[in-house]
């Protein structure tokens, strides 16, 4: 295609949509390390994660050999709603550069949650309300994570918990607002309501928090909270 020719915006018809996940670990020659179960130090199997994570969701991050995993149907209708979204050709910048670079990006206005992170979140969301679980709980830094998988949970009508890092949710109310409007319990981490947060506070009572606090709380669900799996943010 000639230079002139390629146009500000690049759309996909609905029917161009993928069906399928590309699963790239199949087509690696050197597979990635695997995850080491923090206790044994030996890496960790289905068995390890069950406690956690979603069970199709395991079975997906341990699988190196499938390279491509169908897409459900209810996760491609729920993916129109926003998608596709336009390729964006970047000319005006460009220019301003003075660059011979071709810079695109693509456009999520469309999309409630801002990110690209909604394909990820209604994908987990899904499974978990598959295999019959009552909610979900996950971290979020400055809260597109946790938008977009609060957005997921109020589709499903699953129970959605969200630590937030302490600095961003003083510093973003809006954000925290949102997840607040699709129905979200977020919390600020640290914060007093789990054993890591509060060995957290009691060293560093000051601290505005990290995106590596929420991880190991969310590890840690207190007893009351049956049923709920544990859900990776998409970055």
């Amino acid at each position: 295609m000639k230079e002139r020719e390629i146009p500000y915006k690049i759309y996909l018809e609905e029917s161009e949509m993928p069906t399928q996940w590309y699963n790239v670990r199949a087509d690696m020659k050197n597979k990635p390390a695997p995850l080491l179960n923090p206790g044994t130090l030996k890496p960790m199997g289905y068995e390890d994660l069950r406690p956690v994570f979603c069970d199709e969701l395991i079975k997906q991050e341990l699988d190196d050999t499938t390279p491509y995993i169908d897409i459900p149907q209810e996760i491609r209708d729920f993916y129109k709603m926003y998608r596709p979204s336009p390729l964006v050709r970047a000319y005006c910048l460009e220019k301003k550069l003075d660059t011979p670079a071709k810079i695109y990006y693509k456009f999520e206005g469309n999309n409630t949650s801002g990110s690209h992170k909604l394909n990820s979140a209604i994908a987990q969301a899904y499974y978990a309300k598959k295999q019959g679980l009552k909610g979900v709980t996950t971290e979020t830094g400055a809260g597109q994570w946790g938008t977009a998988l609060s957005m997921a949970c109020s589709y499903f009508d699953l129970d959605c918990r969200v630590y937030m890092v302490k600095v961003s949710y003083e510093q973003k109310p809006f954000r925290r607002e949102v997840m607040r409007t699709y129905g979200a319990t977020v919390t600020p981490s640290p914060s007093t309501t789990t054993e890591v947060g509060r060995k957290i506070l009691e060293k560093h009572p000051g601290t505005s928090g990290s995106l590596a606090a929420p991880f190991p709380r969310r590890w840690r669900l207190p007893p009351a909270w049956t049923d709920t799996a544990t859900c990776w943010a998409a970055y």
